[in-house]
């Protein structure tokens, strides 16, 4: 972790100040006046902000902010009443979760999703959906192409098992796994999408602090080591304040507050909001 600051600003293709090697780049994805509402209950309201290439770009705010529901809206669960998300420099009034996946967004849930009978490696491989090539017939009798298709697939979903290392319970059914753990093979089945664009819901809600330092070394090193952008929610402000970048407040479905951590960490409002408030 981050242990010896905190991130200055940096601008596009700035040197990271925490590693030389990782360039902040060009902003890959902009949300512009999102306004969600169901009902006559508004969940979002004018929210914009930006996220560059290869960032930790955290989202924060109390229960009931909004923070899910934008995440959402980015990848296309919930379609926004109002404004534009630009991704690559295309615009979308509203995303479809297919075409989200197809462009290189990947998702994990604040309730872990997973299919609990199935081994690790057989929840990872479904990451790989998208990837897969041959046709269903193909498919069904294991043969021909779609055999080297699938140890290929196999190949990556084993690099990812040792990157999070989970090799002793590859072929354990995740329903059997203590909870960190199966937080741990929720992030392989994202990563398992090969994602440019990398959305974390909550993903050290629930665990111990040892469980939580390790969900934070492998989110630092699927960011260092992939180049994945990574867009965060996260209610432990010790973690967030410690990993990201640059941060959004939202409360009550508005912004109050974008910037580093340390200009969050200084600004009234959110002090006021958020962070003054015991939790």
């Amino acid at each position: 972790m981050r242990a010896e600051g905190l991130p200055m600003s940096m601008g596009t293709n700035e040197v990271h100040p925490h590693n030389p090697a990782r360039r902040i780049g060009e902003t890959v994805l902009s949300v512009e006046n999102i306004s969600l509402a169901f009902g006559g209950v508004k969940a979002l309201t004018d929210i914009s902000f930006d996220v560059r290439a290869r960032e930790i770009r955290a989202i924060i705010g109390p229960n009931g902010a909004g923070k899910s529901s934008m995440l959402n809206c980015i990848n296309g669960v919930y379609r926004p009443q109002e404004g534009v998300i630009r991704l690559d420099g295309q615009s979308f009034r509203r995303m479809d979760p297919h075409k989200a996946a197809s462009m290189g967004i990947a998702r994990t849930f604040q309730n872990i999703a997973l299919f609990k009978g199935m081994s690790v490696l057989d929840n990872i491989m479904t990451g790989r959906n998208l990837k897969m090539s041959s046709n269903l017939l193909l498919q069904a009798l294991y043969v021909g192409p779609n055999r080297r298709e699938e140890l290929e697939h196999r190949e990556k979903v084993e690099h990812i098992i040792d990157f999070l290392q989970i090799e002793s319970v590859r072929k354990t059914p995740v329903g059997r796994l203590p909870y960190g753990v199966q937080k741990r093979v929720e992030l392989g089945r994202a990563l398992a999408a090969e994602p440019r664009l990398l959305l974390l819901d909550e993903p050290m809600a629930g665990m111990n602090m040892e469980e939580k330092q390790d969900m934070c070394r492998f989110i630092l090193d699927v960011n260092d080591e992939f180049g994945t952008t990574i867009v965060l929610i996260e209610h432990d402000m010790g973690v967030v304040m410690d990993i990201s970048d640059r941060v959004v407040v939202l409360d009550y479905g508005k912004k109050i507050g974008d910037g580093t951590p340390d200009e969050v960490r200084g600004n009234q409002a959110v002090i006021d909001a958020y962070l003054g408030v015991a939790h």
